[in-house]
């Protein structure tokens, strides 16, 4: 599978796609695709900051729940509110679907992100 080069990505199966000055936070077609088809989507605070690694939100599908990391330390701005009635969006446009926005303390930190060669080697393990 090819996966958008116009974004980062994280081990912890996120991408990260810079918007002007925030950055878009969703997960990819792999972490939806072991997931399966899901339920629900959020614990997504605005206005929370938080620190790289940290618990930004949660995944949850029929079978399994995951949490969802902040790529990098920024604030929340804002939860995709669609996500509430209809979680399945993730299930049907992985890379087109974010979770929220970010806005990072310092944007150059997405830089030590992994880019979609990266990620596809890291999956691939």
């Amino acid at each position: 599978m090819s996966l958008p080069t116009d974004r980062k990505y994280t081990s912890s199966h996120e991408w990260v796609k810079p918007e002007g000055e925030l950055l878009l936070v969703g997960i990819t077609d792999a972490a939806q695709d072991q997931l399966g088809d899901l339920v629900f989507v959020g614990d997504v605070h605005t206005g929370a900051h938080l620190s790289a690694g940290e618990t930004a939100g949660v995944v949850e599908s029929v079978k399994a729940a995951s949490d969802i990391y902040a790529p990098v330390n920024g604030e929340v701005v804002e939860f995709n509110e669609a996500l509430n009635d209809q979680p399945n969006l993730i299930n049907e446009a992985a890379f087109d679907t974010w979770i929220y926005k970010l806005k990072p303390e310092n944007m150059a930190d997405i830089e030590g992100l992994l880019d979609a060669a990266g990620y596809q080697a890291l999956s691939n393990d």
